[in-house]
């Protein structure tokens, strides 16, 4: 697998260095929502087809528009290789917008949440190690492709101490009807301190077809990863004062004593995933109405592992003393029969049935204190699931809903969604989701090698209630409101020792939270906001979260070199209040809750120097320039610290065949 994964990343390279290069039509991050970020950012960095006197692409008829991105949703938009203040944003290991996380000291651990959010439309429990699945990628994550020439994207970013990331990709049509991808992100970090390295795979194939007549229509991916860390507890609590003192003898953080230096956890998976249909009548004839059945498979196998060379008192006795291997597995299987219905009045209706067999567990049977910790969770769910959307005037409707019809897990869940345009500046958009499901598998079933760490439980449904309002302007920026109710909350908490085990709160939870997001702009100078604001009522000792993070950003942008070179300089001001950190739990791949100590209030701030050259887009920053100087109070989680001054550079390059 590694051979055959390095030979395509040199196969990627050979033929993204050999293609001939084009710039790109003025675009935003979202084809669907044009801000005033993205506008003027892309009126001051055009590179227009049109305005070139030469076009780079041996295509000539090729536009910017023509290289399609398509979601698992069908949403589609085209490429993009403008440089705004998003593009900085997203430029990180994950790739996406960061705001509400909190990473660790290195670049491939896991990140602490500064809010509380939920998928709407769960109606299985997840496989848990929620720490470990950050850079997991979902079926929701993979997009597919149509492109007129070959395209490749090479995306390069420094690590700490020694490693990088590298994602590189490349997708090509063979003919106007077929389209295939192939794409790989490594990462290696080792990091400041000792036994923590961090090192990530996850490789990805896709293609997609249509037939010449549009009537039938496939989607398929392959997705392999490996997600391993080196695990060493954190900074030991006798250091915890070197480190807060900023003592200069401990600069060097590899000086620090860790918990323990023996441990690392792992996760790997594999997936298997086809969406494929079939339009019973043509879609581009005079009829008003077309009827689309089709059908969706998908297996993936996947495993959680912690391994342990010799026991440590740190998670309590054990059973070995030496050697010991905490691995679970889980087998989901899942197969959709959909049809769809389109009326050029009525809209659009789909309704599904889906089968999931699953099987999560492991290879032997505990017997503690006269109590029996079983071995697997297995079984079969059989769900039904219907959607509708229709747009009348200036109003968009959807709602969605789904129940389990058969099997062990009840589960269900209502979303309903209406977005109304004002005019050409304003939208407003509100919903209302209601979502039942079943604990999380490692809530359920949960063995190791430590005593303390084995559990069979039968906790109820979590119940999740949720009112969201959002108004979007492109002079005036967004506000985002939602309240939400929680009840039979499931979550981890440390017991009278270091052990770390599930409780269920028999309570109900009231989540208040609101974005806001806007931009000032003063000439070639801009200044953007980001704060959020979350308030925890009737369970602030279960659900620790800040009430304040924000992040602004002040920067200047311009051409030079006769636009030939387009810069973007500035700072990044981030911050979030105290609050009862999450701690990290290595052995689970589990945060947990701790309401001994509040942790927060230190600022961070980044200086960087963006550059487009065509469509290569370079990142140099400084990341926590002034963590020297404004205290080293700055944790991630209890006794791990969040990451010291560092400079950071980074590249993202598309070639155009």
């Amino acid at each position: 697998m590694k051979f055959y994964i390095l030979n395509t990343l040199r196969l990627l390279i050979a033929i993204g260095l050999g293609g001939q290069l084009f710039a790109q039509t003025p675009t935003t991050e979202k084809l669907v929502k044009r801000t005033r970020v993205g506008t003027l950012d892309n009126r001051l960095n055009n590179d227009s087809l049109k305005t070139n006197s030469r076009n780079l692409s041996k295509n000539t008829d090729a536009k910017i528009q023509d290289y399609l991105i398509i979601t698992k949703e069908r949403d589609t938009t085209f490429l993009d290789t403008t440089l705004t203040i998003a593009k900085e944003y997203k430029f990180n290991y994950l790739r996406q917008d960061d705001f509400e996380l909190l990473p660790f000291g290195n670049m491939g651990q896991t990140y602490n949440t500064l809010s509380f959010n939920v998928n709407p439309y769960r109606l299985m429990p997840r496989f848990g190690a929620k720490a470990k699945h950050f850079n997991y990628m979902e079926v929701e994550d993979i997009s597919y492709y149509r492109v007129p020439t070959p395209l490749t994207e090479l995306m390069y970013k420094s690590a700490f101490e020694q490693g990088q990331v590298l994602d590189a990709f490349f997708t090509v049509n063979t003919s106007k009807q077929f389209n295939f991808s192939v794409a790989y992100k490594g990462m290696r970090s080792l990091g400041k301190y000792q036994h923590a390295i961090s090192s990530t795979g996850n490789f990805r194939f896709t293609t997609n077809y249509q037939t010449k007549d549009k009537r039938y229509n496939m989607r398929a991916h392959i997705v392999m990863q490996d997600l391993f860390n080196e695990e060493n507890g954190g900074i030991s609590d006798e250091d915890l004062v070197n480190f807060e003192n900023g003592d200069k003898e401990f600069t060097d953080r590899s000086l620090f004593d860790p918990r323990f230096e023996n441990a690392e956890n792992n996760l790997v998976g594999m997936r298997f995933y086809l969406d494929h249909d079939y339009a019973l009548s043509s879609k581009d004839s005079l009829s008003n109405h077309h009827i689309t059945i089709g059908n969706i498979l998908s297996f993936e196998d996947k495993y959680y592992q912690f391994d342990q060379a010799s026991s440590n008192t740190f998670f309590g006795e054990s059973f070995l003393t030496s050697n010991l291997v905490d691995k679970v597995t889980l087998e989901d299987f899942y197969a959709q029969l959909h049809i769809n219905y389109d009326h050029k009045t009525l809209g659009k209706f789909m309704t599904s049935v889906g089968y999931t067999n699953y099987n999560y567990g492991y290879n032997r049977v505990i017997i503690l204190d006269n109590q029996t910790v079983g071995n697997r969770i297995l079984g079969d769910v059989i769900t039904l699931v219907g959607t509708y959307n229709n747009r009348i005037g200036g109003f968009e409707f959807k709602g969605d809903f789904g129940i389990n019809l058969q099997g062990d897990f009840e589960g269900n869940f209502v979303r309903v969604c209406a977005t109304y345009s004002l005019n050409d500046q304003f939208k407003i958009t509100s919903a209302l989701a209601m979502n039942s499901k079943a604990p999380d598998f490692n809530f359920q079933l949960y063995q190791s090698d430590y005593l303390d760490y084995n559990w069979q439980n039968n906790f109820n449904n979590e119940t999740f209630n949720k009112l969201s309002f959002g108004l979007s302007s492109d002079s005036y920026g967004s506000l985002e409101l939602s309240y939400m109710t929680i009840k039979n909350h499931l979550y981890f908490k440390g017991n009278t020792s270091f052990t770390v085990i599930p409780y269920q709160y028999d309570g109900t939870i009231n989540y208040l939270k609101a974005k806001f997001s806007n931009e000032f702009e003063l000439g070639n100078f801009a200044l953007n906001n980001t704060i959020l604001y979350q308030s925890v009522m009737d369970g602030e000792t279960v659900l620790n979260l800040p009430q304040v993070v924000t992040r602004n950003t002040l920067y200047y942008r311009n051409h030079f070199f006769q636009k030939a070179l387009y810069l973007q300089t500035g700072f990044n001001f981030s911050y979030f209040s105290t609050y009862n950190m999450n701690a990290y739990n290595p052995l689970l791949g589990e945060f947990y809750i701790q309401n001994d100590k509040e942790f927060g209030a230190f600022p961070r701030i980044d200086f960087f120097i963006n550059a487009k050259i065509r469509q290569t887009r370079i990142f140099f920053k400084a990341e926590h320039l002034n963590s020297s100087f404004t205290g080293y109070d700055f944790y991630s989680a209890p006794n791990y610290p969040y990451r010291d001054f560092a400079l950071r550079f980074g590249i993202v390059w598309n070639f155009f065949l």
